[in-house]
């Protein structure tokens, strides 16, 4: 049967709503079964009431442990919330109401009762932070990104703006846990009609605060000058509002190519594995943005958002959806030559499963390489002083700093890298894919792949367990191995796994946080036939360290 990947979903395809939100309320977790506990991945806790992982009690729980934390860390400023537009993400937002009301922290909700972006927050954080040194805000990000319709998610963003670290959230996670198992007892909280009255609820415009802010970190005027037209596919998520508000108050060329919110996102293209997901790096998930272009819609530069704006998809008329990477790459040499306030000293930060085409930029550049492991929460320290001016990750998340090296976002901002893409067709008048191109040219092309291979529990913690003395090959793929890393070599942090080097190639296996699966990252400047080798070798090399 031919896969319906890129195919407008069906019916069948479809959530029910009703029956989400039933379980939402109705369903309790089995703490004897681990994927029913609360669990911070690298954003935050992520499930669906469907299947008892993401329910009320869950969201009371963290949010009395986020209450507890915040007073433990002497964090007693505003606490910024947002939402995105999955449905369980509404019913989310008024349990942590509650429970916020009932301890009595003050908490700043959207003034428009709209949907905020997981940047907004972090910038809303930011700017009230700026120049303080106590009383300090933080927030909460009420989203699961580009998950399925029936998937929730909660973040939370300490006062540095960007997404909490493991001691922030194996902390939150732990209590959450001890109080769902002692039946919610230590869970102040108030009804939600008390909660919203509460003096302690106040409102907040979220998106004046952003969209007013951005000719401080882009260069807008040369957008509007050079006519740029845009498309902007919100792909029904939290930057509905903003896109139509980004091209308004600075009279852009812009077109809001999507504006519906649907909760069960009926208007999406199946993903490559048939379902909905809002990943705007697929092109089976972007397949209507990328079909617009190709049939001939008249914009320069269409761009696609996930559900809480934190990842960006850019497509161009004359190469269609680009990867990431060869984006990021594009971005880093466009940025570094044109931000000539940026500190000469900065380096370029990437994830350690990123392009190495990457590396050769920087390189060029001459720019230190600062490569850390996956989870963008790595590159907040440098973000936030100013050290760090760009971060970027294989799966579309990124930020930089503003024109003059201060602080933008510490989280991802999927808005700020679609809008650099039309900054880069305006000042340079070609698109980033040609740009990409160019940097092929001179660096050489890069094939690159992610596969899952099948592994139990405890062959995944004996790969997150290695050290290079386990590994006792010394060729991949024909090619002498350069470097066996455990660790990331920008920051010395555990990797969790694996990457292994050679002069033309590299791989890095992972565990799954969430399947019984590793994940082999891999890549060659020797063409697509020697990544299949690297890939092949790779698996077999894993399997024969954690078998």
């Amino acid at each position: 049967m031919a896969s319906r990947a890129g195919t407008l979903a069906l019916p069948q395809d479809l959530v029910d709503i009703t029956a989400l939100m039933d379980a939402y309320y109705d369903l309790l977790p089995d703490l004897s079964d681990p994927g029913q506990r609360v669990a911070f991945g690298t954003s935050g806790h992520r499930g669906s009431s469907l299947k008892a992982s993401f329910n009320e009690g869950h969201i009371a729980a963290i949010t009395q442990a986020i209450v507890e934390y915040r007073a433990g860390q002497g964090i007693t400023g505003p606490l910024f919330m947002g939402k995105d537009t999955h449905a369980l993400s509404e019913p989310a937002q008024n349990t942590a109401l509650e429970v916020l009301a009932g301890n009595g922290v003050q908490v700043l909700i959207d003034a428009r009762h709209g949907y905020t972006p997981t940047p907004a927050v972090s910038h809303a954080i930011l700017s009230y932070n700026l120049g303080r040194t106590d009383a300090l805000a933080d927030g909460i990000v009420v989203t699961p990104s580009h998950n399925p319709p029936g998937d929730g998610g909660f973040k939370y963003n300490p006062p540095h703006g960007g997404p909490a670290d493991s001691d922030a959230t194996g902390w939150i996670a732990n209590r959450a846990n001890a109080l769902l198992e002692d039946g919610l007892r230590g869970v102040r909280r108030v009804p939600f009609t008390e909660a919203l009255a509460a003096a302690t609820t106040g409102k907040f415009d979220f998106l004046s605060g952003y969209v007013d802010d951005l000719p401080s970190v882009l260069n807008l005027d040369a957008i509007r000058s050079a006519g740029v037209r845009i498309g902007a596919d919100p792909m029904g998520g939290a930057s509905v509002d903003y896109w139509g508000e980004i091209g308004e108050r600075h009279h852009l060329d812009l077109t809001v190519v999507n504006p519906l919110v649907d909760p069960q996102w009926a208007f999406m293209t199946l993903d490559w594995d048939e379902k909905i997901r809002m990943d705007c790096s697929s092109p089976s998930a972007m397949a209507s943005l990328i079909n617009k272009l190709a049939a001939g819609a008249p914009y320069d530069i269409a761009t696609g958002n996930d559900a809480d704006a934190d990842r960006h998809g850019i497509v161009t008329p004359d190469a269609g959806l680009m990867n990431p990477n060869h984006y990021l790459a594009v971005a880093i040499q466009y940025l570094y030559t044109h931000r000539t306030q940026w500190p000469a000293t900065a380096g370029v930060g990437k994830t350690l499963v990123s392009s190495s085409i990457i590396d050769r930029v920087a390189a060029d550049l001459g720019r230190q390489l600062v490569e850390v492991p996956v989870g963008f929460k790595w590159f907040v320290p440098g973000l936030l002083s100013g050290e760090g001016v760009f971060g970027g990750e294989e799966s579309a998340g990124a930020s930089f700093v503003k024109k003059d090296g201060s602080v933008w976002t510490t989280d991802k901002d999927g808005i700020l890298l679609a809008l650099l893409a039309s900054e880069i067709t305006a000042v340079t008048g070609k698109s980033p894919s040609v740009h990409y191109g160019e940097l092929t040219d001179r660096f050489g092309a890069p094939s690159y792949a992610r596969i899952d291979a099948a592994a139990t529990r405890e062959q995944k913690a004996a790969l997150g367990k290695l050290s290079a003395a386990d590994v006792s090959a010394t060729t991949l793929a024909g090619e002498t191995i350069t470097a066996k890393l455990t660790e990331a070599p920008g920051n010395g942090a555990a990797i969790g796994g694996l990457k292994v080097t050679t002069e033309n190639a590299w791989f890095a296996a992972r565990p799954s946080g969430t399947e019984d699966v590793y994940k082999i990252y891999a890549e060659s400047f020797k063409g697509p036939e020697h990544l299949a080798q690297v890939q092949a070798e790779a698996k077999a090399l894993v399997d024969g360290v954690i078998s």
